[in-house]
């Protein structure tokens, strides 16, 4: 520690996910810290405007839509006829309070001390805080975590106007719920809210440039999801630059390079998020960034070129999802205040939470073939577990690779109703350095769509070579030792 006097041992910038789990972390161990946000209520993008209210409105929608029963009573079965923008506002506004209180009564608890205010470097080792009320204070810290997450990426040839052509942020406030929409970008955030109101009977095109999309999941589950939301109605464009967007009042229209146009009431744009770095006046303490406003770490540490200023969550790039930057700002907290902290885990979920859910833990099967690994598959229906059948899901699979060599669940993939719960089981299983026998020998609760696992881990079993120790002898019937216990036997 060093002689002088600071303020504080930890200023945060931010109250995100990866800023929340550092200040409680530090708070822990009894650290003087400071949380400094921006926004007059905790939580960051992830609770008003992320994570929180994304997922809140697809629970909305699929409860209200009736869509979980429509494959028993019919396409045209509904829970509420008339669902409008409020029915959505209503629950969403629930949660976030909520949130927000749980936040709060979490950093009081830990003695963490918060700040609103726009916080700019001025020094190595200080920041000044700028607050809504005109006031200007400056603090100093020994260590600083920069938390600040990201913005969106507002091009300027898209006609933004707050109502009808929107951004992910805006898209929440929506007035009234549009009878078509178009969505331009088919990234994590483009795909759910296309896949959401698809499931509310909403017209929706989802544009996007590439030839592909969500191009870290497995091809396989991929080609799965196409289907299923194509089925559900979603008109998917892939391959379709945008050569111009016109705002043109009843309506908006998409012209394509292809030479096709594209109308909806309502148009999203959700291509992309910039680190929310550019007030932070990074230059004054020597942080670059790259051209999206992101920081580069040491993706152990989690330290700057800096090596007092550390960043965690979106605003240092992959994977940006909450459940990382969780651990990211607890690892970044230990190792700043000079604690000894359990690694973080190689193998974490991926989970998007569209119509139908989809998620994934560990290498799909193209970075199996990338690496040479020969491997085998398992594949698993949920339509065929007798759960899958009582809950109506027609749709759905469980894939999961398997080492030839070493029999050790190298991935699973999971695209269905339950997908982001069920890949815990299978990321338990890798990050111990499970095999497929495990899936094979346990027994699963019956009827449950866990059952999957034990499904296609037999799949897998099925063909591939048997195990020594599960040879039986011709001669006694019984299984055969292996090779180190007949040595030792002999001995």
């Amino acid at each position: 520690m060093s002689d002088f006097d600071y303020d504080y041992d930890l200023i945060i910038i931010g109250s995100g996910p990866s800023g929340r789990a550092a200040a409680i972390q530090a708070g822990k161990l009894k650290r003087r810290v400071l949380v400094i946000d921006r926004k007059d209520r905790l939580g960051g993008v992830s609770v008003h405007t992320g994570t929180i209210p994304s997922k809140t409105l697809r629970e909305t929608v699929l409860n209200l839509s009736g869509w979980r029963e429509r494959s028993f009573y019919g396409r045209s079965y509904r829970v509420k006829d008339d669902i409008d923008a409020e029915d959505l506002k209503a629950r969403l506004h629930m949660t976030l309070d909520y949130e927000v209180d749980v936040l709060e009564h979490q950093f009081n608890r830990n003695h963490v001390n918060t700040l609103n205010g726009f916080a700019k470097f001025t020094g190595p080792n200080e920041v000044e805080v700028a607050t809504e009320a005109g006031e200007t204070t400056t603090l100093t810290a020994e260590k600083f975590l920069i938390a600040t997450g990201t913005k969106t990426f507002r091009p300027d040839y898209v006609p933004f106007n707050g109502k009808t052509v929107v951004d992910g942020d805006d898209f929440l406030e929506m007035e009234d719920i549009p009878r078509s929409l178009v969505v331009i970008g088919a990234g994590v955030i483009g795909v759910e809210y296309a896949t959401m109101f698809s499931a509310l009977d909403v017209r929706v095109a989802l544009i996007e440039p590439r030839d592909t999309f969500l191009d870290f999941i497995d091809t396989t589950l991929i080609h799965e999801f196409t289907h299923q939301i194509r089925e559900n109605g979603v008109d998917l464009r892939l391959g379709a630059g945008i050569d111009k967007i016109e705002d043109a009042g009843t309506h908006v229209e998409v012209s394509l390079d292809n030479g096709r146009h594209v109308r909806g009431e309502m148009l999203l744009f959700a291509a992309g998020r910039m680190g929310a770095t550019d007030a932070l006046n990074l230059e004054a303490v020597g942080v670059g960034t790259d051209h999206r406003g992101r920081i580069d770490v040491n993706r152990k540490t989690y330290q700057t070129s800096v090596p007092h200023i550390y960043a965690t969550g979106d605003v240092i790039g992959h994977p940006s999802l909450a459940s990382t930057s969780l651990q990211q700002g607890r690892v970044a907290a230990c190792h700043a205040l000079e604690t000894p902290t359990l690694p973080e885990s190689p193998w974490y979920p991926y989970g998007i939470y569209s119509v139908p859910e989809m998620s994934t833990c560990g290498m799909s099967e193209e970075e199996l073939q990338e690496r040479g690994i020969p491997y085998e598959v398992g594949i698993a229906r949920f339509r065929e577990t007798s759960r899958g059948h009582i809950m109506g899901i027609e749709h759905g699979m469980l894939k999961m690779l398997i080492s030839l060599k070493t029999r050790r669940v190298l991935g699973v993939q999971i695209v269905g109703e339950g997908a982001t719960e069920l890949i815990h089981i299978g990321q338990a299983v890798m990050n111990l350095q499970g095999t497929v026998d495990y899936f094979v020998q346990n027994t699963f609760n019956y009827p449950t769509l866990a059952e999957a696992y034990k499904t296609a881990g037999l799949d897998a079993f099925n063909r591939m070579p048997i195990p020594e120790e599960f040879k039986v002898r011709k001669d006694t019937k019984k299984p055969a030792k292996p090779a180190k216990a007949e040595k030792k036997a002999a001995e």
